[in-house]
């Protein structure tokens, strides 16, 4: 092995062990949790070697970087997540490599990706992105919905052409009620998940945690995580 892939190996090796033993606490089978790799910043070299080592869910925030980075790895049989704020005018870009959008959160967005997957004779998955830092009818400070916006987002999505709802995705606010009460906010998230499948039976996906709170996420009960600097390491500075 390359220094690098030995690098990766071995924090891929921690990270996995902390989901097993976050399972193991909470009742649940490590089956249970998937992991979401977050390559952003990273370049595809990284991607290839992660693949090498089992990794198949990587998942990018900025469409400049992705974009040429899923093209470089398109050989590869891996899944990509996108999970950043997206804007309209990148829609269409990220309809041609992306398997799954995390981050929808508002009708407009909904309905770029539906004809953006329609053209690009695509299926997208969608998780409505939750904030719970969001006053009513607002989006959070990291993006999402504010929660009493779920049920309409969530039809938007299951009824649109080229768009499969798959659940709900959140990211520990730093501010208001749930700030600094990371498994709360992730309960809250799963609470949200159990009325979203009262209507949408088949939208299980709840992706929630990143490295600093994996454990909270997989002890409230999500069953995606999204890992990135506890796998390839300090993040590179940008600019």
């Amino acid at each position: 092995m390359t220094d690098r892939k030995t690098e990766l190996a071995e924090n891929l090796a921690r990270v996995e062990e902390r989901i097993s033993s976050a399972c193991a606490a909470a009742g649940r089978g490590q089956d249970e949790v998937t992991l979401i790799v977050v390559t952003k910043t990273y370049p595809a070299s990284d991607v290839r070697l992660l693949a090498d080592l089992g990794v198949r869910h990587v998942a990018e925030n900025r469409d400049q970087d992705a974009a040429p980075k899923a093209a470089a790895c398109a050989d590869l049989p891996l899944t990509w997540h996108f999970v950043g704020q997206l804007q309209t005018n990148k829609v269409r870009s990220v309809a041609g490599y992306a398997h799954v959008v995390q981050s929808v959160d508002r009708p407009k967005l909904v309905t770029a990706l539906s004809v953006a997957a329609e053209g690009a004779g695509r299926e997208l998955g969608c998780l409505v992105q939750i904030a719970l830092d969001a006053e009513s009818g607002e989006r959070g400070a990291r993006g999402g919905a504010a929660p009493e916006q779920l049920a309409g987002l969530a039809d938007l999505v299951a009824g649109a052409p080229g768009l499969r709802l798959d659940g709900l995705m959140t990211v520990a606010p730093l501010a208001g009620g749930y700030a600094g009460r990371e498994q709360a906010a992730f309960e809250r998230l799963v609470e949200l998940s159990s009325r979203l499948r009262a209507d949408h039976p088949t939208a299980t996906m709840v992706s929630a945690g990143m490295s600093a709170d994996l454990e909270q996420a997989v002890a409230a009960g999500a069953t995606h995580v999204r890992v990135g600097t506890a796998v390839l390491g300090a993040r590179p500075r940008l600019g």
